[in-house]
């Protein structure tokens, strides 16, 4: 088994952050659709603005409004306003890692979807 990207959402930007509570990432339903990303699946969180780097779990946020919430201590890496990238992973068996999909979502500055991508490894080396 390989660990393989399964999904990004490339340059979200923060909407809230909440340190009075268990943890998380809320995240809007649709970009969490748009990534296949599901409810309380871990998340790996980058913040282009400082370099944190966290891994929590994500949570439906409201729906079509662009949130982005980080939740609980990991509050503390982030302010409203900055830029972060989540990730997601999957193993992959070996010999399907040619075969192997994972979307990228790209969103404007209000969270909303502007680009949603996705590739697989024979389309990286030969596309």
């Amino acid at each position: 088994m390989i660990i393989m990207l399964k999904s990004k959402i490339h340059q979200l930007h923060v909407t809230d952050v909440i340190f009075n509570y268990e943890g998380s990432i809320s995240i809007d339903p649709s970009l969490m659709l748009a990534a296949d990303i599901l409810p309380y699946e871990q998340v790996h969180v980058l913040n282009t603005n400082n370099g944190a780097r966290f891994v929590t779990y994500a949570i439906k946020g409201i729906s079509d409004s662009g949130e982005i919430c980080i939740n609980g201590a990991a509050a503390r890496s982030a302010v409203k306003g900055d830029i972060i990238i989540i990730l997601a992973y999957r193993y992959v068996e070996e010999d399907e890692v040619h075969l192997f999909r994972h979307k990228l979502v790209y969103v404007n500055e209000q969270n909303a979807i502007k680009e949603d991508l996705s590739a697989s490894l024979t389309n990286l080396y030969h596309g």
